[in-house]
């Protein structure tokens, strides 16, 4: 396998990114730019990490993947050598580990001063918080964010770990970067980027905020406009066991709701909140009339804001995602495009998840540069894997 480096088609064709392996968020970032045309080498430690891996893991899609032992003085020092040719750096641990192995900010500027650090962590790199464990359910449950969340009066519910890992947490690191980046090309100096979980969900959730500050906002769950509280503004069992969401805000959107729905004639007024309990009742009944199929029917394309809700196998296959080929098999995997879409820089797909980690440790760091690669190799600094 030959790996070229600026060969991408994306928007960062050209930006070099060293990726210090961790999961959740920070691979996500990667894989990100990776998307859109950065040329990112993914450093893994030796045997690879829980949760991470395999030729399955589209969170390590687009990036080679090279074992290097940390611990090993050959392999700092690697590190450092690609980073002085790098416009990027990630890294995911806890606060003070990569300083304690010689590749903290201050290093790291030492061989490159444009260089900018991005830091991907729950709590962020300051507080009384900052050391602990944590996982994306805690972070966004001190923000205010998690306590809002499903239709359950009696308890709150996570949506899986989007909110914060993948929210509040690689979307900020990568503005943040992307931001940090336009900054160097102007002053030539690069910086540390801070990007927590916590900030990034607060901020994610700055609508909220507002209702609360606007006092017509209750935080009792199933209670406001877009929580389940508004029956046109919620889910729908059909009658064979799947769903439909209804998102009929707009007074006009709620006309055409009803009407297609065939309760114009026995619908209460949108806003009578009185009456709020036999709306609800009157749209659970009739909707568990039919099939989820025979309401998509009804009223996809419709300005009734009504959309059936399908499981991830099933979305693949809808014909608006396939028209628009948000999904693509590609290697074998059923995978989203990369996102967003440009008018003349384009991203691709192209170097599928490596299968084990340090599956390109030679080819990678050749093509970066880096000298005496067999030598890293046979002294155990760096493992190049079998796939």
């Amino acid at each position: 396998m030959s790996i070229e480096l600026g060969t991408k088609t994306g928007p960062l064709k050209g930006v070099r990114v060293v990726e210090i392996a961790g999961i959740g968020p920070g691979p996500h970032a990667c894989m990100i730019l990776a998307d859109l045309g950065a040329d990112v080498i993914r450093v893994e430690r030796p045997g690879g990490q829980m949760l991470s891996g395999g030729s399955h893991d589209l969170l390590n899609r687009g990036r080679p993947s090279v074992a290097l032992n940390l611990k090993d003085p050959e392999a700092v020092a690697t590190v450092l050598d690609l980073v002085a040719s790098a416009d990027v750096l990630v890294e995911g641990m806890r606060p003070g580990v990569l300083e304690r192995l010689g590749l903290g900010p201050e290093e790291c500027h030492g061989r490159n001063p444009a260089l900018v650090y991005g830091r991907m962590t729950g709590w962020g790199q300051s507080g009384p918080l900052s050391t602990a464990a944590g996982h994306d359910m805690n972070y966004i449950a001190i923000t205010g964010a998690l306590h809002g969340l499903g239709q359950d009066r009696s308890r709150p519910h996570f949506p899986g770990n989007l909110v914060g890992d993948f929210g509040g947490g690689s979307t900020y690191l990568v503005i943040g970067i992307l931001a940090a980046l336009l900054e160097a090309k102007v002053s030539g100096q690069g910086q540390v980027v801070d990007a927590a979980i916590v900030d990034g969900t607060a901020h994610l959730n700055a609508m909220g905020a507002s209702f609360l500050a606007s006092g017509v906002f209750t935080e009792d769950r199933v209670s406001n406009l877009l929580d389940g509280g508004a029956p046109f503004y919620d889910i729908y069992e059909t009658s064979d066991g799947q769903h439909m969401s209804v998102g009929a805000l707009e007074p006009q959107f709620f006309a055409t709701f009803v009407r297609l729905l065939g309760v114009e004639d026995r619908c209460p007024g949108q806003f009578e909140l009185e009456q709020y309990d036999e709306m609800r009742a009157l749209f659970a009944e009739t909707f568990a009339q039919r099939t989820q199929a025979e309401w998509v029917e009804l009223f996809e394309g419709t300005d009734a804001c009504v959309a059936g809700i399908l499981p991830l196998s099933r979305a693949v296959e809808h014909p608006h995602l396939a028209a628009r080929e948000t999904f693509v098999t590609k290697d074998g995997l059923v995978q989203p495009q990369p996102a967003p879409r440009f008018s003349r820089t384009a991203a691709t797909l192209d170097l599928p998840p490596a299968p084990v980690a340090g599956a390109h440790t030679r080819e990678a760091l050749t093509a970066w540069g880096v000298a005496d690669v067999d030598g890293l190799i046979e002294r155990g600094a760096a493992v190049q894997a079998e796939a």
